[in-house]
């Protein structure tokens, strides 16, 4: 049987932040590209996104179903995971012309440079392992 304990809140790992050149377009003083910091979330905070995301479309009359908008929520992901710059800074979105993160993202970002973002986003919360592989490791 194994330790339960390893389940403990207080034992588990940290979500880590990693740096992450988005762009080479934003430079420190000495020319350098400054790195992005992006963090992992919970399974609760992503909930919270999608509901965000999501919102009831009436199919026939009286009978709607909730339907999630991708696009919606990858960007509230995205601006969830980023903890520098910080993308919710009024004097930043002003810079850009925008009122919102979602939207200031999308403003600063060139599209490969935002879908590069996304995807190290998607990384870092798991979201880039099928089951089959986690099956897979845990064999190992």
């Amino acid at each position: 049987m194994s330790d339960l304990s390893a389940f403990y809140a207080q034992n588990a790992g940290t979500v880590t932040i990693e740096d992450f050149v988005v762009s080479t377009r934003f430079q420190d003083k000495d020319g350098s590209p400054l790195a992005w910091q992006l963090c992992g979330m919970t399974e609760a905070q992503n909930e919270e996104i999608r509901a965000a995301a999501t919102k009831r479309v009436q199919v026939k009359k009286g009978v709607t179903i909730p339907e999630t908008n991708p696009n919606e929520y990858m960007a509230k992901l995205v601006v969830a995971s980023v903890a520098f710059p910080n993308l919710k800074d009024a004097s930043l979105q002003e810079s850009y012309g925008v009122r919102g993160a979602e939207d200031l993202l999308r403003k600063m970002l060139l599209p490969g440079e935002y879908s590069s973002l996304a995807e190290k986003v998607q990384q870092i919360n798991g979201f880039d392992k099928d089951m089959n592989e986690l099956v897979e490791d845990v064999k190992n």
